[in-house]
């Protein structure tokens, strides 16, 4: 009898495969699709196909895009003075959704020389300061020493965004570092 329902199983084998969806969800989401409402199953599975056969690599930034160059690296009105070094595509996304910054930016995928000797070039392209929005942690610390030892003969400024305890959050419920931080790097009021 169960191997009546194999597509279905796949499906839902395949959905659990994906960033926080169990075994409920998926099948949830399988069911939908497939009993419920097959446009829907039908328009996710084009925007997926789709998806795959554009969306690559930006080759100067590293984030998502459709064309050798993205959006933001092609955008003139940029500030190219600023670039953010990010952790991923996806943390791109993040911060231009909420158009909190108006710089370049550089994924870092690893601590390689051709990485290096990219941040380099772009130093060299007039970055005159390079914000590091890393997720905090000690490793993330070591990569910004390591990034701004590799710098140091060019003259460029180092920020990395603020981190401490999240507004509506008790001290209870914050981790170490992030409180550490908040009390190393307090404000005067």
């Amino acid at each position: 009898m169960n191997n009546a329902l194999e597509k279905f199983n796949r499906l839902v084998d395949a959905l659990q495969e994906l960033p926080t969806i169990g075994k409920k969800s998926a099948t949830r989401l399988a069911y939908h699709m497939i009993m419920n409402d097959t446009f829907v199953g039908m328009r996710i599975s084009h925007a997926i196909e789709d998806a795959l056969g554009t969306l690559k690599k930006c080759s100067d930034c590293g984030g998502m895009s459709e064309d050798e160059l993205c959006y933001i690296c092609t955008d003139d009105g940029r500030d190219a003075t600023l670039l953010c070094i990010v952790e991923n595509a996806k943390d791109i996304l993040l911060l231009e959704e909420n158009g909190l910054f108006d710089g370049k930016y550089f994924v870092l995928d690893s601590l390689d020389e051709y990485s290096v000797r990219k941040l380099e070039s772009l130093v060299d392209e007039g970055v005159n300061e390079i914000l590091f929005a890393l997720t905090p942690s000690i490793a993330n610390d070591a990569v910004i020493l390591y990034i701004e030892d590799k710098l140091s003969a060019y003259s460029v400024n180092f920020s990395k965004i603020a981190q401490g305890v999240p507004t509506g959050v008790s001290l209870e419920n914050i981790d170490l570092l992030s409180l550490t931080r908040a009390l190393e790097d307090r404000v005067r009021v």
